[in-house]
């Protein structure tokens, strides 16, 4: 007998719907590694958005003049990922992202090297003034920044840029040659970064504002003077000036202190290198020098760092995929460098008192002469005397005397 139906008992009641809140979390291609200041979080968070951002837009055929002005910045409220390592709201600023894009290709550094370089690990600060970051491969200084500095960077980049097509052609800072739209506006023999040319100035890879914490922190990103591998036993800050040109005491009880120009003398220190490639140096350095007397720069030093043979084991090598490893080379005995990554180095001669390596450039090349320095000059004649070796005279004076001293650094 087959079971009966159920009886009906009036319409069926509606379903309720229930709204679920669906959270969205936007990926990231890199995660940032953990870092104690999230200051430094926030640097790799940027630079690995700005680096994937610029790999989708193609190379421009060339530079033009907004591309100096232009800058990219995005901001970052509540977000969900990675919160144990970076701070809950932050802003990250790129200037002329294109502009130094083409300078680290004509310097030779791959854009996805340079990512590596300051994101894989987190930079470290140096000293204890906390104004200088090294990268953990040792190949990068980022150094911290004004904002009126940020605006002499601008001021500078377009001149800085400018290169002529040097006698190779190619890619990649051996020679190459680029269009820039700003060109008419730069001086005349402005060919002061190609790497066939001159050797001895700064090489500015990047510039970045970070707002942490309603505070904004400027960060010029640069070369490293001294070597990732040889480390520096003395170190000297050279202006050519003599008064207040000693290091401190203070200064001096560090482990690798900061020397200046009196000390220099007063240890009788002396480079030791070839005639030719004292002469090749002397004469990069002249040319770096005359560009900065046209714009009206002084107050920049030599940085000179002494690798001595046998005075300490080379330091570990950086880790794959950094700036240096891009291209495999033989390995490097005692004192042996890359020049195509120690760019800076010289070696010293067979002959002179100790085996010693080199490491000579450019630094804080964004000071003017203006009315603040023109005061500044005026209040020292008056303190010092009118003979006296100061340090803020005018760019011509400066220059020469700057020249004079650093021509007799070589034995």
């Amino acid at each position: 007998m087959a079971a009966a139906a159920p009886a009906a008992s009036g319409p069926a009641a509606p379903r309720t719907k229930t709204k679920k809140k669906q959270k969205r979390f936007v990926p990231q291609r890199v995660k940032v590694p953990r870092a104690a200041d999230p200051l430094l979080a926030v640097l790799a968070w940027g630079v690995n958005h700005q680096i994937n951002e610029l790999s989708q837009v193609p190379l421009p055929v060339m530079l033009l003049p907004d591309d100096f002005k232009a800058s990219s910045k995005i901001k970052v409220n509540n977000h969900l990922f990675n919160r144990e390592n970076l701070p809950s709201h932050f802003k990250f600023k790129e200037y002329c992202p294109q502009v130094f894009r083409n300078l680290r290709e004509r310097f030779g550094i791959d854009d996805q090297d340079y990512q590596v370089s300051l994101t894989r690990s987190p930079p470290h600060w140096e000293g204890g003034d906390r104004r200088f970051l090294l990268s953990s491969d040792r190949t990068l200084v980022v150094k911290e920044l004004s904002s009126e500095d940020v605006a002499d960077v601008h001021d500078l980049l377009s001149h800085y840029h400018q290169v002529r097509r040097g006698p190779r052609g190619g890619r990649g800072g051996r020679g190459a040659s680029c269009s820039v739209g700003v060109a008419a506006r730069c001086p005349s023999r402005s060919t002061w970064c190609s790497v066939t040319g001159a050797r001895c100035c700064p090489r500015f890879l990047g510039m970045y504002r970070l707002s942490v914490d309603s505070e904004d922190t400027y960060l010029l990103v640069m070369r490293n003077t001294f070597s990732h591998r040889l480390p520096v036993h003395r170190k000297y800050d050279l202006k050519g000036s003599l008064v207040s040109r000693e290091a401190s005491d203070k200064e001096k009880g560090k482990d690798l202190p900061t020397l200046k120009d009196m000390d220099f003398l007063n240890k009788n220190e002396k480079v030791y290198v070839g005639e030719e490639a004292q002469r090749e140096f002397m004469e990069k350095l002249k040319r770096d020098v005359e560009f900065l007397v046209q714009l009206k720069i002084m107050d920049y030093s030599l940085l000179l760092g002494i690798h001595e043979l046998g005075g300490g084991a080379p330091t570990a090598p950086p880790p794959r995929g950094s700036a240096v490893t891009s291209t495999p080379t033989a390995p490097l005995g005692p004192g042996d460098f890359d020049p195509s990554v120690d760019v800076y180095a010289l070696r010293g001669t067979e002959d002179a008192p100790r085996r010693e390596v080199y490491f000579m450039g450019l630094i804080d090349v964004l000071t003017q002469y203006d009315a603040r320095k023109k005061a500044a000059h005026a209040a020292k004649t008056v303190k010092h005397g009118a003979g006296a070796e100061i340090s803020t005279v005018h760019p011509e004076q400066y220059a020469k005397r700057f020249l004079d001293f650093i021509t007799n650094i070589f034995a």
